[in-house]
């Protein structure tokens, strides 16, 4: 009987020695546990008016850049090489018209140049209307046919019919002087002068192609770049 009362309390012992053995392992896991409140070494976080995110790229209307070339208010880094001879206006570029995103692509240039919305209507009126020789409409129409539209319903220039008339009649300027609706000159056949186009910006103009109708082409392309003969500008209201 005394054996079995020993053993008793041998095994009661060990119980209280197990249950305590127990919560103090219990103590220690929660107390080691700092998920939640652990911070460890400070993370770089996107501050507000910061235009850094993802791996230091920088990004602002019209420009990427990365940390290694970061803005400064030239031209590094720009996305776009817009003409500085254009006016920027400050707009906000969520607010642009859909004729200006898309001129924007067409002539490789920032939104916010793109101010004269006249002429942004205008060209998205002829856009692709056929050539025709002697044609004055948007059913077909040749280049200074279209010249002459342009300049009259855009700026309001009376000009001459063909294209040797345009180039006599307007002032000759330089190719680095040129801005937005000044004349550029090739010769493509024949005449002196025998095609006419609008300078738009970054070296782009629209005309009246033979081949492919009202278009932008640009006047380092292989085909212009050696038929240009001078650029022209005439007076506006």
């Amino acid at each position: 009987m005394l054996l079995l009362y020993r053993c008793r309390n041998v095994i009661c012992a060990c119980l209280t020695l197990a249950s305590v053995a127990s919560c103090k392992s219990i103590k220690n896991i929660g107390a080691k546990d700092h998920s939640t409140t652990k911070t460890g070494k400070s993370s770089t976080r996107t501050r507000s008016g910061d235009g850094r995110f993802i791996d230091d790229i920088e990004v602002k209307p019209g420009s990427v850049v990365t940390s290694k070339h970061a803005s400064s208010g030239g031209k590094k880094g720009k996305l776009y090489q817009p003409e500085d001879d254009v006016p920027a206006t400050g707009m906000n570029i969520e607010r642009a018209e859909w004729l200006q995103l898309k001129f924007a692509i067409i002539l490789d240039a920032s939104v916010e140049k793109l101010t004269n919305m006249a002429l942004l209507r205008s060209l998205d009126q002829w856009w692709g209307t056929r050539y025709c020789l002697g044609g004055n409409t948007q059913n077909c129409v040749d280049c200074s046919g279209f010249t002459l539209a342009v300049m009259r319903d855009v700026y309001g220039a009376t000009v001459p019919r063909t294209a040797q008339e345009q180039y006599d009649q307007s002032n000759r300027i330089d190719m680095e002087d040129l801005k937005e609706g000044d004349y550029v000159f090739f010769h493509t056949s024949g005449r002196k002068i025998s095609h006419v186009g609008i300078y738009l910006f970054n070296n782009k103009f629209v005309h009246a192609s033979t081949s492919n109708g009202v278009m932008v082409s640009d006047l380092n392309d292989a085909y212009w770049k050696p038929r240009y003969r001078g650029a022209g500008r005439v007076s506006r209201k």
